[in-house]
């Protein structure tokens, strides 16, 4: 079979409920809102005050398709909420703006980065295009980048921002591509050369005659967790230090209210956010240092990278109030902010903010939600946006004969939860994937980033009729989405251990802790006590000890041997070989073999 080329106010504005907001005929009534929404008041208004609504979504990952398994619901009050899935999110959308249009509201809708990159084969077989054209469809208007925004490279980025088919594929779906509707904002990618930003740094908007001005940006750590090889030609700047450049800029020119888009955030002390998270109680993150750091004319931060979902208040330079809000991932929540303005001062009054669950299942009628005799939740038709759904079913219609194609099968469910020492069974198998694709040009190791593995594989979720434990191209491609190429090189076993070492914060240049999975043969203990640089021992191949003067090749991703993920040491190996074909490939090739097992994650201890 053929398959596509994949490049693959004030205080007084109270919080809005979801049982008010209009449905379209046919549809059912909208649920209770399920979290408490957080309130800003700021000066008293010395002139008239008009009032607007901003919608907002992040870390998107061309999510079309409903989410599944154990991703497929929000969790929130105690129970789980089926959501997300485009068409759904357009119907959200609509009503939540309905709301605000029959109420005499502006309305604008925003983004914070992740719209695409690491996405699903529907997407992702088409460079991301379908994604972008239903961003357009559902009515986006402004988005800072993120860092997946530049998988592909920063020439990719300004394409899908502009239009035009692909320098190598062409158009796909045969209908062109004429690029983003919306905006990228991006203020602190700037490119090296002129030593400007390589898109707009800010967009003014206008609510009933008063700017609000929009500054978008990544995070400035997006170099060490994108290929390097794309972005060679830009540097990433400081999130504050733009951000308050371009607020003085804004300021200048007489917008006063501004609102940073930020693909930085931070996360909640519990693993499962309960309702509302609008206090910050144990909230951590770069994004409370960053908004410490923010001029108060900035008075809304749209953050997202965390994937985290919460509306909350964090002090600014000054000490006020900075409403903080992120929407998750993966559209399965929307944020929507009601704001006043002051037409005389041209500041925000008031603003309040909350989160909404893009909710797309059926009610049983008992509290929860239908499900058929898989277990999988009924979607509700009368949530369903038409003109979205259109869009969609022409880029799945196209995929699906590649997606549902039966390439392997595993014995039982093979997941990416790592032990205490780092390493996950889908770890192991991938990494024995990648080994077993070059081992035939002389490869004795494989290394893989454990950031690059993106979903569990489950014997039992079936995405075309499969049996259990069938994989299909679209569920391996859902594992490694990033289309990265497999290259093997030689290292020193000392140059080997020195990666291995770069694991750890402290060492090297490396900020995070990264744990490496590791393939069948080679073993090691790490100890969280020693010293940065001394962390690993006991290294061996097969049992023998790794020689530092001995040469070993050894394979990763071109996204690791370019130096992500901090690894720069992976960039001093030599005689580098690149094998036909992309990682999901090794992966494919390997699960033809199977059935595969859950890797034994024994390779790596760790001990005090």
């Amino acid at each position: 079979m053929t398959r596509l080329r994949l490049a693959l106010p004030a205080a007084a504005i109270a919080a809005l409920a979801l049982a008010a907001v209009p449905a379209p005929p046919g549809a059912a009534a909208a649920p209770p809102a399920e979290f408490t929404p957080v309130t800003a008041a700021y000066d008293v208004p010395k002139g008239k005050v008009v009032e607007g609504q901003f919608l907002s979504y992040n870390d998107f990952h061309g999510a079309i398709d409903p989410p599944t398994g154990s991703g497929a619901v929000v969790n929130a009050s105690g129970t789980s909420t089926p959501a997300g899935g485009v068409e759904y999110l357009a119907t959200w959308l609509k009503r939540l703006r309905a709301e605000a249009t029959a109420e005499g509201r502006s309305t604008i809708t925003a983004g914070a980065g992740d719209l695409i990159g690491a996405t699903p084969l529907v997407s992702a077989a088409f460079h991301d295009e379908p994604t972008i054209e239903l961003m357009n469809e559902i009515g986006l208007q402004v988005s800072s980048v993120g860092n997946h925004e530049f998988d592909e490279g920063v020439a990719e980025l300004i394409r899908i921002q502009r239009g035009g088919c692909h320098p190598v594929d062409g158009c796909q779906d045969g209908d062109g591509y004429r690029g983003a509707a919306f905006t990228y904002l991006a203020a602190n990618t700037i490119d090296k050369q002129t030593g400007l930003p390589i898109l707009p740094p800010i967009e003014i908007k206008y609510v009933r005659g008063v700017p609000v001005g929009f500054i978008g940006m990544t995070l400035e750590g997006t170099p060490s967790i994108v290929n390097p090889a794309g972005i060679q030609n830009v540097r990433f700047t400081d999130e504050v230090a733009t951000a308050n450049k371009w607020s003085k800029v804004l300021s200048a020119i007489g917008v006063k209210a501004q609102v940073l888009l930020l693909h930085e955030g931070g996360s909640q002390g519990s693993a499962t956010p309960t309702p509302g998270v609008s206090d910050c109680t144990k909230f951590t993150g770069p994004i409370v240092g960053i908004v410490a750091g923010l001029r108060p004319e900035i008075s809304i931060v749209i953050s997202g990278h965390t994937h985290r979902f919460y509306t909350c208040k964090l002090p600014n330079s000054a000490g006020a109030d900075t409403v903080v809000t992120s929407a998750g991932s993966n559209g399965q929540l929307v944020t929507d902010i009601d704001y006043s303005l002051d037409t005389r001062t041209g500041r925000f009054t008031g603003i309040t903010a909350r989160n909404v669950i893009v909710e797309n299942g059926v009610p049983d009628g008992k509290g929860g939600w239908s499900r058929d005799a898989s277990g999988a939740y009924l979607r509700n038709p009368d949530t369903v946006d038409a003109a979205a759904k259109k869009v969609a079913d022409k880029y799945r219609t196209a995929v699906a004969p590649i997606a549902n194609e039966i390439v392997g099968s595993i014995s039982a469910d093979i997941v990416r939860t790592a032990t205490p020492a780092g390493e996950s069974p889908l770890g192991d198998v991938i990494a024995d994937a990648q080994l077993a694709y070059t081992r035939p040009a002389g490869a004795q190791i494989a290394l893989m980033n454990p950031g690059g593995i993106r979903a569990d594989l489950d014997a039992d979720q079936s995405s075309g009729g499969e049996a259990y434990g069938q994989v299909t191209y679209g569920e391996a491609f859902t594992v490694q989405p990033f289309n990265n190429l497999v290259v093997t090189q030689t290292l020193t076993g000392a140059q080997l251990k020195n990666v291995l070492e770069q694991q750890f914060a402290g060492f090297a240049g490396q900020t995070t802790q990264r744990i490496l999975q590791v393939s069948a043969g080679l073993t090691y203990t790490w100890s969280a006590s020693a010293a940065p640089g001394s962390k690993v021992s006991n290294l061996a191949l097969n049992g023998t000890p790794i020689d530092p003067a001995t040469n070993y090749l050894v394979t990763t991703n071109d996204f690791l041997a370019n130096g992500g993920d901090g690894f720069s040491n992976l960039t001093q190996g030599t005689g580098r070989v690149t094998a036909p074909g992309f990682d999901v490939d090794a992966l494919v090739a390997h699960l033809a073999t199977g059935p595969i097992a859950p890797g034994p994650a024994n390779r790596i201890t760790t001990t005090p």
